[in-house]
């Protein structure tokens, strides 16, 4: 299942979980980078953003919940929670909160990677917005030329 050209980073203030994580990913293809708290994964993401971001709630200096309302208001960059936050509540606030998908600690490995391909895989099939002054409608395209009416 090898996924090339992507990168990962991993946020957890665990480094014993990023090792396992950076591992687990490497074996799969994927480069990946590491960030020990909320703060320096917010300067990795400015620095040399990533394709995805596994991102642990529980951290100290700022939180995960605060790290991915930071990135979903700069825009759409996939975030994973691994978490021990094993409540349905908290996996619900994951979501909503902008989160692509939950996963409770203990975790298997082989499992953060095949979510992590998924969600790699359905960001890579989404199209690209259309360009300014055009209308899409499922698969038809209207691409307005200068100063011609759309429609």
């Amino acid at each position: 299942m090898a996924i090339m050209q992507r990168s990962v980073l991993v946020v957890d203030d665990d480094p014993h979980i990023r090792d396992l994580l950076t591992f687990a990913l490497g074996k799969a293809g994927l480069a990946t980078r590491e960030a020990g708290d909320g703060e320096a994964a917010l300067a990795a993401i400015a620095e040399q953003a990533p394709d995805l971001v596994i991102l642990d709630i529980n951290m100290p200096r700022m939180d995960g919940i605060e790290v991915c309302r930071r990135i979903r208001a700069h825009g759409a960059l996939p975030v994973l929670f691994l978490s021990s936050r094993d409540d349905e509540i908290d996996r619900i606030l994951g979501i909503e909160l902008g989160a692509d998908d939950y996963v409770v600690k203990p975790f298997s490995p082989r499992e953060v990677v095949a979510r992590v391909a998924a969600i790699l895989r359905r960001v890579n099939l989404s199209p690209p917005p259309p360009p300014p002054g055009a209308a899409q409608v499922g698969r038809l395209r209207w691409i307005r030329t200068a100063g011609a009416p759309l429609g």
